[in-house]
């Protein structure tokens, strides 16, 4: 029985993925790197700011220490707030997808973007107090494909709902659009619905339920079939 949904972000409720990949494009080429869109999105999408340039960094030769990177992830986001600030960048669909699945659930977000960006993005939609808590990039050591960020969430979740019965990994519905995050969710012990948004049906095979978009998602069906 699922008694928590845990959200992804970028990709799964905001179509932001496009913005991201336009912010380190952009912060990388003062490095001498040009990121190609495919590289990005077959490979580099899913991963935390941090963990994608210490890839592409170490790849091309370059500084990838601490101090670098952590200049390097301040300047993307100010190019990345920069375009979201006064966008709409909602999937069709998710503010109510969420409103419903608030009715019923705990709620979370699990997003490898920065707090400031999540916080920006989901008050500008009127959604953000819908959520108990976010799980940011700043708050877990190893982001996507490692669990750090849903086993957090659930441990939040626990504290903040003060139940006597605590929610189990295997009762936590996970929202994902990436392999990255799909695998994330099933090293927690969580159960997925994959959203082809930004990756393929193949892409996302490790998902228990795999849907077209979070617009035409029937969270009842879901939960029927997840029961």
């Amino acid at each position: 029985m699922i008694r928590t949904i845990l959200f992804d972000l970028d990709g799964t409720l905001v179509d932001t993925e496009p913005l991201h990949f336009i912010g380190f494009a952009e912060t990388l080429r003062p490095e001498g790197i040009e990121l190609s869109r495919e590289e990005y999105f077959s490979r580099l999408i899913g991963y935390n700011d941090h963990d994608c340039f210490a890839v592409v960094l170490k790849e091309n030769g370059k500084d990838a220490s601490e101090k670098h990177l952590e200049a390097l992830i301040a300047r993307k986001a100010g190019v990345y707030q920069d375009m979201i600030r006064d966008r709409d960048v909602m999937y069709p669909g998710a503010v109510d997808f969420v409103r419903e699945c608030a009715a019923r659930f705990p709620l979370m977000i699990v997003t490898g973007t920065l707090r400031e960006e999540a916080e920006m993005i989901l008050r500008r939609a009127g959604i953000r107090d819908l959520f108990l808590d976010i799980v940011a990039a700043e708050d877990v050591e190893h982001g996507k494909p490692q669990p750090d960020g849903f086993i957090m969430a659930l441990g939040r979740l626990g504290f903040l709902l003060r139940q006597r019965e605590a929610i189990e990994p295997a009762q936590a519905l996970v929202i994902e659009d990436t392999p990255a995050g799909v695998e994330a969710a099933r090293r927690a012990g969580m159960r997925v619905l994959g959203l082809t948004h930004t990756a393929t049906e193949a892409d996302l095979a490790g998902a228990d339920l795999i849907r077209k978009s979070i617009g035409t998602t029937d969270l009842d069906d879901i939960l029927r079939r997840l029961a």
